[in-house]
């Protein structure tokens, strides 16, 4: 992630926002960026997923195709 500051940003929001203390996860972003904890593993995740709803500029994501079969 160090050749995307932006997406690194992110992911690291996601986590302080998400694990805001020790209760919640052992260590900082830095050190679990460091050991790629779960943590981290998942932080990062959510930024991609986020990066991808907001590259498709549309309000929501799709949860559904846009042509259902009908009975």
């Amino acid at each position: 992630m160090q050749h995307d500051p932006q997406l690194r940003a992110v992911a690291r929001a996601i986590y302080d926002a998400c694990y805001p203390s020790e209760d919640w996860a052992p260590v900082g972003f830095d050190d679990a960026e460091r050991f790629k904890t779960i943590h981290y593993r998942q932080a990062v995740g959510a930024a991609q997923q986020a990066r991808t709803v907001l590259a498709d500029g549309t309000d929501q994501p799709t949860l559904f195709p846009t042509t259902l079969a009908h009975a």
